[in-house]
């Protein structure tokens, strides 16, 4: 009997696929646990209908990403860090300033979980911060540390 999963069943697949099991397995397992229906042609037919509007979905927020990240690319960030002697740095720069700097100076919303830090910055001058918009997109936000 084929099946169409509703949601992820282990050794078997993965939500959105269409399986073929034993008629027992079907009818005592998948269906009754609301794992699957049956792959009748009104189903198949939702199922690829619902995989196109995933698709429009998915095609849109890339493409909004990637307009996003275009907007971002001419635009810098400005903080100041306290400097004692020696050009020593009090402090630092954390996604979390860099975030709250953004929504103040650009008026865009960063989330400073997708800022790519790998530590704070504590260094005087520019750096380019990775920004992961979406899977396939990666944007760089340029963080000038200036003396305040």
């Amino acid at each position: 009997m084929k099946v169409i999963l509703i949601e992820d069943v282990k050794k078997l697949g993965k939500k959105g696929d269409v399986v073929d099991v034993s008629d027992g397995y079907a009818r005592n397992m998948l269906l009754p646990k609301k794992l699957g229906v049956e792959a009748t042609s009104k189903n198949l037919n939702d199922l690829k209908l619902q995989k196109a509007h995933q698709q429009k979905l998915a095609q849109n927020s890339l493409e909004a990403a990637q307009a996003f990240a275009k907007n971002l690319e001419n635009k810098e960030v400005v903080l100041t860090l306290k400097v004692g002697e020696g050009g020593k740095t009090f402090g630092s720069v954390s996604a979390k300033e860099i975030s709250e700097a953004a929504q103040k100076q650009l008026g865009m919303t960063l989330d400073k979980k997708k800022l790519q830090l790998e530590s704070p910055i504590k260094a005087l001058g520019t750096t380019l911060v990775p920004l992961r918009l979406h899977p396939d997109v990666t944007a760089e936000v340029k963080v000038v540390v200036k003396e305040g």
